[in-house]
């Protein structure tokens, strides 16, 4: 009988031969014994597909137990290109039978030379296989897509290669030389300036670290989270021929904008045409900033409350009814209709475009005042209404005099003689016998000795109505807090406010800065417009209303600055003893960076901030660096860990204090009785 082994065609040592793909497997034998990862695989067909299989496979005969040849061949050299071809193959691009260029290897061991492929070859340089993507962008005019396609890897990494590539061909050389490593050639890679890379190169330090490359390489841009930024958008500073550079190899959360002088000139073409809107309303003048203007010295007026029109309190009401409606149907469902939801958003938006009715600014404060359009801390316009300049002021109107009992009086309640009542001329008496015979009825000594014990009786009273004190002392706060220069109590409390723009720059622009002028602006539009009515207006607030203008009308004299020539110890103790009390956690207002604080002092406070925060580790690795990147250096390190300068922290109450110590006690104790 006839086997076969014995009628299969005999092939040469050596020989190159077609062998079809389904006759082609893995050698038991090779040494790649880990599988090839799937975006090995993946390359390797895109290659294919692109250009071939430009390396022949190296195969056997697969024999029997009988030592016959059974018709399929083992791949010792190419197992890698035989799987892509088998995905080609899944993905119907060619036919499991299509024939594959082999070379016959009968006589070498087929574990050996598998391994010797591996082992033996040498990996093209990084930097070599960046400039050939370069080249072939350049010279054959391929986008990162068709490229990406040919060598089987994503756009992105094609991308980050053909940026690699247009590094100076001076730094490139360097990171051949062993000068320079791959991320620090990365960090290189964020401009395609070479003059600027190599200025940059020359100016470093020891210290090459990647991140310092990119903080020397952006200095002069602005990152695309700055407000300025956010409130352009990168569509329009686009638009206007600016560039925004991007880092393809960390996240850089939009880039950086390169012309800064044009996004600031963006900034502002953007709030003038916001303020445009704004003085269509009427005002007088509206001044646009990019940082709000402090100490503008001028006075403030604030919108107060007026009646809706019958037409939108009908409006307003049915509005209402229908949310209310919609919302008791709604209740259990898990998800809106999009028309229900819909419908939501209106009524939400048509609900508060009333609201903002009941509230309005006089006239003729329009008429003379102005607003200031700003660039808000997060990117928004932030608009302040209602400024009055001095010159736009109403003229003061002259003293008028009132006859009281035959008396005339100016409206200070000071005596004036006939024909001089806009004089404001005294009439000075010094004894009650005086008074009789100039036919007035009491001396200014009598009221005043009068008016004195008046004034001792109302303090013994105010003293034992407690309810009533918090009523006259939230009044006289609010008297001189929301209406200037007007002499509206009888209490000696004066409120004063330091102005803390003239203390910290910039202060005004932050999220706390910006939470107290609207709290501020809040209660400003709830005070009755003539301040007689303040009075009744307190005195008629519950009492949970009543408290927060009180806190709020407090809250705004507290001082805790420090100034170089001032000595007060104990107004300081007692800022931090309030602290305290108040449970004050700054980490919620304030971080310290490089600007508001690390950059400002010296580089042992920096080291001593990083040491006690994260670790003696890595304050012994910026050690050694300047003082503008020690201070960034250090800000990254101290993100998150809610690090604050002592100045800045709240002293711990004296109950957790005598915890701790306790806590410390029992564990010394502990320790003495275990040795």
């Amino acid at each position: 009988m006839t086997t076969k082994a014995n009628t299969a065609p005999v092939i040469e040592n050596g020989a190159t031969v077609f062998i079809p793909l389904n006759k082609l497997k893995k050698h038991p034998k090779n040494a790649r014994k880990t599988p090839h990862s799937e975006a090995s695989i993946e390359a390797k067909a895109a290659s294919i597909a692109a250009k071939g299989i430009l390396q022949n496979l190296v195969v056997e005969p697969e024999l029997d137990g009988e030592g016959g040849p059974t018709g399929f061949y083992l791949v010792s050299i190419g197992e890698g290109r035989r799987l892509a071809q088998l995905l080609r193959a899944k993905r119907k691009e060619i036919k499991k039978t299509e024939p594959i260029r082999c070379v016959i290897d009968t006589e070498n061991d087929p574990a050996e030379i598998s391994l010797d492929e591996n082992v033996t070859r040498e990996d093209l340089h990084p930097a070599d296989q960046f400039e050939r993507f370069r080249e072939l962008a350049e010279d054959r005019g391929w986008g990162a897509e068709e490229i990406a396609a040919r060598f089987g890897v994503t756009a992105h990494v094609v991308k980050q290669r053909l940026r690699l590539g247009a590094v100076s061909p001076k730094l490139m050389q360097v990171y051949r030389d062993g000068g320079l490593t791959l991320d620090q050639l990365m960090a290189f890679a964020i401009t395609e300036d070479h003059a600027r890379q190599e200025q940059v190169y020359e100016n470093l330090s020891y210290n090459k670290e990647p991140r310092i490359i990119r903080h020397d390489l952006m200095k002069s841009n602005v990152a695309a989270t700055d407000r300025r930024a956010i409130f352009v958008g990168a569509e329009a500073y686009a638009e206007a021929g600016g560039v925004i550079v991007r880092d393809l190899f960390t996240e850089d959360r939009g880039g950086f904008y390169e012309d800064a002088a044009l996004l600031d000139r963006l900034v502002i073409d953007k709030l003038e045409r916001i303020a445009a809107e704004v003085q269509a309303e009427g005002w007088k003048w509206v001044s646009v900033h990019i940082d709000y203007p402090h100490a503008h010295g001028l006075r403030r007026a604030y919108p107060q409350s007026v009646e809706l029109s019958e037409e939108d309190a009908a409006a307003y009401d049915a509005a209402q009814a229908e949310y209310d409606r919609l919302s008791s149907e709604c209740e259990s469902a898990e998800e809106l209709p999009d028309d229900v939801d819909q419908r939501f958003g209106e009524l939400e938006a048509e609900i508060e475009r009333i609201d903002a009715l009941r509230h309005a600014y006089d006239a003729d404060e329009i008429g003379r005042g102005g607003a200031f359009v700003v660039l808000n801390h997060d990117g928004t316009a932030r608009i302040e209404r209602g400024f009055i300049r001095a010159e736009d002021e109403k003229p003061e109107p002259e003293d008028a005099a009132t006859e009281i009992d035959g008396v005339r009086v100016n409206d200070d309640g000071e005596i004036v003689e006939d024909g001089e009542s806009g004089d404001h001329a005294f009439v000075q008496n010094a004894e009650d016998e005086e008074a009789e015979e100039d036919g007035k009825p009491l001396s200014d000594l009598l009221i005043r000795d009068l008016t004195a014990h008046r004034t001792l009786g109302l303090r013994l009273a105010l003293g034992e109505q407690p309810d009533m004190a918090l009523i006259a002392v939230t009044h006289a706060l609010a008297a001189q807090t929301f209406y200037r220069g007007v002499e509206a109590t009888c209490l000696e409390i004066r409120p004063a406010s330091a102005h803390l723009g003239g203390h910290a720059d910039g202060i005004e622009d932050t999220a706390a800065g910006k939470a107290l002028a609207d709290r501020h602006a809040g209660w400003a539009a709830d005070m009755p417009r003539d301040v007689a009515d303040l009075w009744a207006f307190i005195a008629g607030l519950d009492q949970a209303s009543m408290m927060a203008l009180f806190a709020h009308c407090a809250s705004l004299t507290v001082s805790a600055v420090k100034q170089p020539w001032e000595r007060k110890p104990r107004a300081h103790e007692t800022a931090d003893r309030l602290a305290t009390a108040l449970g004050l956690e700054m980490t919620a207002h304030w971080i310290p960076d490089a600007r508001t604080y690390l950059g400002r002092v010296t580089k042992a406070h920096i080291l001593a901030a990083v040491r006690e925060a994260v670790s003696d580790e890595a304050a012994d690795r910026i050690a050694a660096m300047k003082k503008q990147p020690m201070a960034e250096a250090a800000e990254q390190l101290l993100a998150g860990t809610g690090w604050l300068p002592p100045l800045m922290r709240t002293p711990e109450p004296a109950w957790l204090t005598d915890i701790r110590s306790a806590e410390a006690e029992d564990a010394d104790r502990l320790s003495v009785a275990a040795e």
